[in-house]
């Protein structure tokens, strides 16, 4: 790996931590859709509602809520519910089959 780009790693991952401690990065931007269509997602992945709860980590009725507008994902969920919008697979790309 090139000096340039471990100090452009190391320099995002410092950003990356400053945002989680809430402090304010320059030039961050970070887009979450308004309303995110659960069962859309779910359905592009190609899974039950019980497969897709187990490998997002939340019960069934949370996402039969989810789904049936009862309930809206919230925070770090929205952001996965985001990610999987783009990349279906990309669960099982990042933490394999035992997801």
């Amino acid at each position: 790996m090139k000096t340039e780009d471990f100090k452009g790693l190391m320099r995002g991952l410092a950003e990356a931590r400053a945002h989680a401690r809430g402090e304010q990065v320059a030039g961050l931007k970070i887009h979450v859709p308004q309303t995110i269509d659960v069962a859309a997602i779910r359905r592009s992945a190609g899974l039950s509602q019980a497969q897709f709860a187990r490998r997002i980590g939340v019960s069934p009725a949370t996402l039969r809520n989810w789904e049936q507008g009862r309930r809206a994902p919230e925070g770090p969920a929205r952001v996965l519910l985001a990610l999987l919008a783009r990349n279906p697979r990309i669960v099982e790309q990042t933490l394999g089959d035992a997801a």
